[in-house]
């Protein structure tokens, strides 16, 4: 194992000598109503550096230990790493996000009662290992000194239901983590082949993906596992007592220690994730933002030999107060330069740019004209890259742009590349012949070659009460991108992005529960229609 650290640090580019500690496995922390959580502790031989407390669903063991444990471990620091609740050998049942707030507090106050506790202690790790966190920053203990929150939403009844449309990736991950190994001798393919499923694991949901109503075909699928997915698939409103213990927009206003955000432009949280450092940034708090150029799982991948130096660095910085390497608060890659910029503001100044719709396809002038598409829940607008849980990320979406139910408009060949630094907004003049209806809207390069890739997008499910022939404004995903010169821009409108959003049936029924199927069709003035760009000043 200690090969194994050296070998890790060495692909990883990890700061400082790797030091002896050793492990005592197999703890048990006990909760109020008398369940025990199973964790390991990662003991430091020589004088500590400080305390982590790392917890999450997805065992404790490879890959979760090689990356949020053993480096930290390596370097002085006492690790706890806490299985939540029903997960690996932990007791109870597990019912995802609902029981952290609680938990976490009971795991603090464990680790505060232990006598080795070096009287302060961090909180590290990604995804759900990040939203533990900001569960745990809602009411902040005094003890907690600083924190590296790594794609981790704040509200994940929001990802959910935000759009208005059910995200759909609840169905991969539920189908993953329902099926990790509860055994700590459980094999390493065990564990990793669930972990990383991929193309697989979208092969065998086929039928989740098709068969109506929804729910009844994922509990075919799930035989009894995944027993919260019926509530979450059918439980449209984000008001819903139901929703409340996952949601923790307080935490926002509360957390008053450093923290370090990392998130990817093709993260399924990278939203929240910028809200977080604005709305931390504006209260004052010694926050810091790292973005790049990965999809969530990419983050833990491809990002790791970025992320966990920067992470070792705040970690010190902040609780032994050596002097921290970074020299700006946000740290982001512009995609199309393919280059890091550094700042202390997100976003830097821009100024509108504004592309009308025109007749024909293209992009420009405003111009009087109509367009209009179908879209039929029958044959749904496929997903085709983009922030995905699984086979996501930057893709060549020609085939998206040449489908019947998509409107494509294409530029000219851009006589000077420019940068566009924040949040798109896309402003259609609208109508359906259905108040039952979604927009997605993606904004794409095409290269001089002709091939397309995404930049960004936005989904929404319009009202029906108010948006069928209403104006919509929709805000696109943060970006950082430099489009080139004699690239041109192309903007993308669909009814829909299936199976990342839940297809709108066209009907009032339950989108958890309804059968029917009723297609819509979507037209657009194209005079006031346009995307308008926050260019780089």
């Amino acid at each position: 194992m200690a090969l194994q650290d050296q070998l890790a640090s060495r692909v990883l580019k990890l700061p400082g000598a790797v030091q002896p500690f050793s492990i005592d496995r197999g703890l048990r922390i006990p909760m109020r109503d008398g369940v025990t959580l199973a964790a390991d502790h990662y003991v430091p031989a020589g004088e500590p550096a400080g305390t982590l407390l790392v917890r999450g669903p997805y065992g404790r063991r490879f890959p979760f230990n090689l990356l949020y444990a053993r480096p930290y471990a390596a370097r002085g620091y006492h690790v706890v790493f806490v299985s939540c609740r029903g997960t690996a050998t932990s007791d109870g049942d597990f019912d995802p996000m609902r029981t952290e707030r609680a938990d976490g507090r009971d795991v603090v106050a464990w680790l505060l009662a232990q006598p080795w506790f070096t009287g302060t202690f961090a909180t590290i790790g990604p995804s759900y290992l990040g939203y533990v966190q900001w569960a745990l920053l809602e009411d902040p203990p005094d003890e907690m000194a600083a924190a590296v929150i790594t794609v981790g939403p704040h509200d994940f009844a929001r990802h959910s239901w935000g759009t208005g449309s059910l995200n759909l990736d609840l169905v991969g991950w539920s189908d993953m983590v329902s099926r990790l190994p509860r055994s700590d001798k459980s094999s390493l393919t065990a564990r990793v082949s669930e972990l990383f499923a991929g193309p697989a694991r979208t092969r065998a949901l086929r039928s989740v993906f098709t068969d109506l109503p929804l729910v009844e075909a994922a509990e075919r699928h799930y035989a009894g596992r995944a027993r919260w997915f019926r509530d979450r698939a059918t439980r449209t409103d984000l008001a819903d007592p139901y929703w409340e213990p996952m949601r923790h927009p307080l935490a926002l206003e509360r957390a008053r220690i450093p923290i370090l955000l990392h998130s990817g432009w093709q993260d399924l949280f990278l939203q929240q994730t910028i809200e977080q450092y604005e709305r931390l940034h504006a209260r004052g708090v010694d926050v810091a933002l790292t973005v790049g150029p990965w999809t969530h799982t990419e983050v833990i991948g491809r990002g790791a030999s970025i992320l966990i130096p920067e992470t070792l660095d705040w970690l010190g910085a902040k609780l032994r107060g050596e002097p921290l390497r970074r020299a700006h608060r946000v740290r982001v890659q512009v995609t199309g330069a393919r280059d890091w910029r550094e700042s202390d503001a997100w976003p830097p100044p821009t100024r509108e740019l504004a592309l009308h719709l025109r007749p024909g396809g293209g992009l420009g002038e405003a111009a009087a004209g109509e367009a209009a598409f179908t879209f039929d829940p029958a044959e749904p607008t496929p997903a085709i890259g983009g922030p995905l849980l699984e086979d996501g990320g930057y893709v060549d979406d020609s085939a998206l742009a040449a489908r019947p139910d998509v409107l494509a408009f294409t530029g000219e060949p851009l006589a000077a590349a420019f940068e566009v630094h924040g949040s798109p907004v896309v402003e259609l003049a609208h109508r359906t012949d259905n108040p039952h209806a979604d927009l997605f809207v993606r904004i794409s390069e095409v290269d001089p070659a002709g091939r397309s890739r995404n930049v960004t997008e936005g989904y929404r499910r319009l009202d029906p009460d108010r948006d069928q022939n209403a104006p919509v404004r929709l805000p696109l995903l943060p970006i950082a991108h430099r489009f080139a010169a004699g690239s041109r821009v192309r903007v993308l409108i669909a009814g829909g992005c299936y199976p990342q959003f839940a297809r709108n049936l066209g009907t009032a029924e339950n989108p958890g529960l309804g059968t029917k199927l009723q297609p819509t069709r979507h037209t657009l003035a194209l005079g006031p229609s346009r995307i308008v760009l926050p260019r780089s000043s």
